[in-house]
C-alpha cells in the first residue's frame, strides 16, 4: 500500500522521491556510455567523486522538477552547487543569460512548455548549472527543449562533456524557437490569403497574439551580450577550446532566429496597419451613407414638425392641392441637398 502510494506521489511530481525527474551517467570509455541512474545512485556517484579532478572524463546530468518539496533539499544535500545557483532560483528575473560563477557556469534558459499553443503564457524558465563532473537543470513545468535532449539521449547520444551537453541544449532550444517561427509564419501566411480574400473576420485579434509572443520570446530569450561576452573571454580552465568554440556557435544561432522573429514582428505590423486601413475605409464608407440618409431625411423632418405644430396660421391648411406643394417643397430640398452630398465625396 505505502509502495502504491510512494508510485503514485512521484508520477504526480514528476520524478523519484527527491524531484528528478531524469539523470544519466555519460562516460565515454565505459562500455554504456550514457547510463540512466536514480537519485540515490547520482548521490552516492558524486560522494565518491567529491574532490576529484574532471580528467576521467565522466560526468553526470541531473534534471530535477522544482515543484517537488524535496528537489532543492536534495541539490543542497548532494549537489555542491554555486550560491549563486540558488540565488538565480529565487531572484525571479528570467532574462536569458549565460554567466560564470567560481568554477561552474550558471545558466537561465527561457522555454516553451511541452504542450505549446502559441499563447505568451506558455514558457517558463529553466536554471542551469555546469561544472565538469555534474550538469543539473530544473525547471517548473515540462519543457520542449530539454525533452529534445533527453530523447536525444535516450536514442543513444552520449556528449562527451559537460560542456558539450550546454551546447546541445542550447541548439536543441534553437530547435524549438525555428518551428515556433515557422508554426508564426503559417499562421501569418493563413492571415493574409484571407485578407486578400476578404473575410477580415478576428485576424486583428490573432495577430496580436503572435505579436506579443514574439515580443515576449524576443525579450526573454534574447542572451545578455555582457554576460555571454565575459564568459567567451575568460571561461572557466576546464572548459576545452573546441567547447568554448561550440558554445559560440550555438549562441550565434540565437541571433539568426531572433532575426527572424523581428522580421515576422515587421510583417505582423504591417497586416495590421493594412487590416486597420481596409477597417477604417469601410467605417467611412458607413459613415458616409449614415450622413447622407440623414441628410436626406432632413427637409422632411423639418417640414413635418413645422406643420404639425397645432397652431393658427399653418400655410396651405386650406389649399386643395396643399399637400402636393409641400411634397413639391420636400423633393426639391431633398434632391438640393443628394446633390450637395455627393458633390463633395466625389
Amino acid at each position: 500500500m505505502s509502495s502504491a502510494l510512494h508510485d503514485l506521489a512521484a508520477h504526480s511530481y514528476g520524478g523519484d522521491e527527491a524531484g528528478l525527474i531524469c539523470g544519466y551517467l555519460f562516460d565515454a570509455s565505459a562500455p554504456e556510455p550514457a547510463r540512466a541512474i536514480d537519485s540515490a545512485q547520482a548521490a552516492a556517484w558524486l560522494a565518491a567523486h567529491a574532490g576529484t579532478e574532471g580528467d576521467s572524463g565522466a560526468y553526470v546530468w541531473l534534471h530535477f522538477n522544482l515543484s517537488h518539496a524535496h528537489a532543492e533539499r536534495w541539490l543542497v544535500r548532494h549537489a555542491n552547487l554555486s550560491d549563486t545557483f540558488y540565488e538565480t532560483l529565487h531572484e525571479g528575473l528570467p532574462s536569458t543569460r549565460i554567466e560564470r560563477a567560481d568554477d561552474s557556469l550558471i545558466a537561465v534558459i527561457n522555454d516553451v512548455h511541452f504542450e505549446f499553443s502559441f499563447e505568451p503564457s506558455d514558457i517558463s524558465t529553466l536554471w542551469i548549472s555546469v561544472g565538469p563532473r555534474l550538469v543539473v537543470t530544473a525547471r517548473a513545468k515540462p519543457l520542449r527543449s530539454v525533452d529534445a535532449l533527453r530523447t536525444a539521449v535516450k536514442a543513444g547520444e552520449a556528449p562527451r562533456s559537460s560542456t558539450e551537453l550546454l551546447e546541445h541544449l542550447l541548439r536543441a532550444q534553437a530547435d524549438v524557437l525555428v518551428k515556433i517561427v515557422r508554426g508564426v509564419t503559417s499562421r501569418i501566411d493563413r492571415i493574409e490569403d484571407e485578407l486578400l480574400a476578404g473575410r477580415l473576420d478576428h485576424k486583428r485579434a490573432r495577430l496580436g497574439v503572435l505579436r506579443r509572443l514574439l515580443v515576449r520570446l524576443q525579450r526573454l530569450l534574447a542572451p545578455e551580450p555582457a554576460a555571454l561576452f565575459r564568459l567567451l573571454q575568460g571561461p572557466p580552465a576546464w572548459m576545452d577550446e573546441p567547447d568554448v568554440q561550440e558554445l559560440r556557435g550555438s549562441t550565434e544561432e540565437f541571433s539568426v532566429v531572433l532575426r527572424d522573429m523581428q522580421a515576422l514582428q515587421e510583417r505582423i505590423k504591417l497586416l495590421q496597419e493594412e487590416i486597420a486601413a481596409n477597417v477604417n475605409e469601410d467605417n467611412n464608407r458607413s459613415l458616409f451613407v449614415l450622413t447622407v440618409v440623414t441628410v436626406l431625411a432632413l427637409p422632411i423632418n423639418i417640414l413635418a414638425g413645422l406643420f404639425g405644430m397645432n397652431v393658427g396660421g399653418i400655410p396651405l391648411a386650406e389649399h386643395k392641392h396643399g399637400f402636393w406643394i409641400v411634397v413639391a417643397i420636400v423633393a426639391t430640398f431633398t434632391a438640393v441637398a443628394a446633390w450637395t452630398a455627393f458633390r463633395k465625396k466625389r
